[in-house]
């Protein structure tokens, strides 16, 4: 039975291990052996940035990079693939509890006022960098900084990690997880050395659901099913499978696509997404919401529809604004569900 070590997160899963605590990584073999072969060879870069899709890896590959760094201190002694941790080490354990004196793992911080998640990565939790790296090395080693996500600093965040990023002490790496590229400043992206990562492929996803502790579907069709919509995304398939996501994904594309707005099945709808502790549908509907619209916004562009894709374009910005706003601001979640199927509808059937 699964027990958890790890700091509980913004985005932790009941009964789902956190990137720092799972032993497993799957997919992702010619990237782990290329940054295995930059260790080894002393080429590794200063600063990396782990690009691609929410729940690919990209968090659970930078923790085993930071296990193999530690475990071999030696870079010419390294293996020449990247070792797994073993979850039976003082090691890993220290390393997944967030007390290894040399790891520096910075995500979105717990507000003890509201006792919730804050929504940015905060320049209060990005000064604590210098801090860590003024501190020398107990044993040498490298020193390992991980930002998850790193698209979740604000502007004060971002301009501070730059600093770091700019002179970094020796023996120091930067492990930074982005979902959206294109949300980084150009400067800390041009300091990185970019790392793309893909989804999973499907026998790679239902693999990584069961060393996750999630049953993947017996019935082949729905094993394909839930592979094409999850994307290759193992959060995704967890969200769909556990947490009603596919359900409320399927609500969604039949309401907003209808030439005349369900009115009853749009009320249901965000009750469902908007009702009272819900706020892992909340976010699976949020997200849901964008990508429709997003997607809306490449087809149109692609068939040459400008003014169209415009018109989605800002349609999703909105909607971005109404998401941050209510959960900033704490506003009523169902409202808000309603209003976006609403302006999803309209804009949709323009």
């Amino acid at each position: 039975m699964f027990e958890r070590i790890a700091p509980e997160q913004h985005d932790t899963l009941e009964g789902v291990p956190e990137p720092s605590e799972n032993p497993h990584l799957h997919g992702h073999q010619a990237t782990s052996n290329m940054l295995a072969a930059a260790y080894r060879s002393g080429k590794l870069p200063h600063a990396l940035l782990f690009a691609g899709p929410r729940g690919v890896g990209k968090a659970t590959l930078a923790f085993h990079l930071a296990n193999h760094l530690l475990r071999h201190p030696s870079y010419g002694n390294a293996p020449a693939e990247l070792a797994a941790p073993d979850p039976a080490s003082p090691l890993f354990r220290q390393v997944a509890t967030g007390a290894h004196p040399s790891v520096l793992h910075l995500t979105r911080p717990f507000n003890d006022k509201t006792k919730t998640f804050k929504t940015v990565v905060t320049v209060d939790e990005i000064r604590r960098v210098s801090r860590f790296l003024s501190m020398t090395s107990h044993d040498g080693s490298y020193r390992i900084v991980i930002v998850d996500p790193a698209d979740d600093m604000n502007v004060n965040a971002a301009n501070a990690l730059l600093k770091n990023l700019e002179e970094p002490p020796a023996r120091t790496i930067f492990v930074l997880i982005a979902h959206a590229l294109g949300s980084l400043l150009p400067t800390i992206r041009s300091r990185c050395q970019i790392v793309r990562l893909g989804p999973l492929e499907p026998d790679e996803l239902m693999a990584a659901l069961e060393d996750a502790g999630q049953e993947p579907p017996q019935d082949a069709r729905a094993r394909a099913a839930l592979a094409e919509r999850a994307a290759g995304s193992v959060r995704e398939a967890i969200l769909l499978t556990q947490y009603g996501g596919l359900e409320i994904a399927e609500a969604m594309d039949r309401i907003v696509v209808a030439p005349k707005l369900d009115i009853a099945a749009a009320h249901k709808l965000a009750e469902v997404a908007g009702g009272r502790g819900q706020n892992i549908p909340f976010d699976i509907f949020n997200r849901h919401a964008l990508d429709l619209l997003a997607d809306a916004a490449s087809r149109a562009a692609l068939e040459g529809q400008g003014p169209r894709a415009n018109r989605l374009t800002e349609s999703w910005q909105e909607a971005l604004t109404s998401v941050t706003e209510t959960e900033t601001y704490n506003l009523d979640k169902k409202q808000h569900a309603l209003g976006m199927i609403i302006r999803l509808n309209e804009a949709l059937r323009m």
